[in-house]
């Protein structure tokens, strides 16, 4: 979240926090339609865990995908309410559209055991790292 607000969707010249330097994949044209589409990560002990709040959708709605090279996708898309011609509409905020959000997991990600669960309009996307190893440290006797 950046501190100077962002105006009509427009990246302040005074953001401190751009998408380019966090983003590793911004700028491959795999950026959201939907503006307020936020998904923070943490890094805990056991897992990297993002949450992405996507109030309205469903879970058949989104699509969690890893591809090669551990890159995690988040996608899914937001249908625009049916109009009734005899409905006036005085406003319309509520976005609506395709988003795809992009990460490159950590090396010390396993990919293979993914999972994701929605509640309440929060997705939570939970993927466990691999165990590192200590390594083997071997005593030299000093001969002398």
């Amino acid at each position: 979240m950046a501190l100077i607000p962002r105006f009509f969707g427009n990246p302040s010249v005074f953001d401190p926090f751009p998408r380019e330097i966090w983003d590793p994949l911004f700028g491959s044209g795999e950026a959201s339609s939907l503006p307020n589409l936020q998904i923070d990560w943490k890094e805990t002990p056991e897992a990297h865990v993002f949450k992405a709040d996507l109030p309205g959708l469903k879970k058949e709605e989104v699509k969690v995908e890893v591809e090669e090279g551990r890159v995690l996708k988040i996608s899914g898309e937001r249908s625009m309410e049916k109009e009734d011609k005899n409905d006036k509409w005085h406003r319309v905020e509520r976005s609506h559209g395709k988003f795809l959000r992009s990460f490159r997991l950590p090396e010390n990600a396993k990919v293979d055991a993914v999972k994701a669960a929605m509640e309440n309009g929060v997705l939570t996307v939970t993927v466990p790292k691999k165990e590192v190893k200590k390594p083997e440290v071997k005593s030299i006797e000093i001969s002398g």
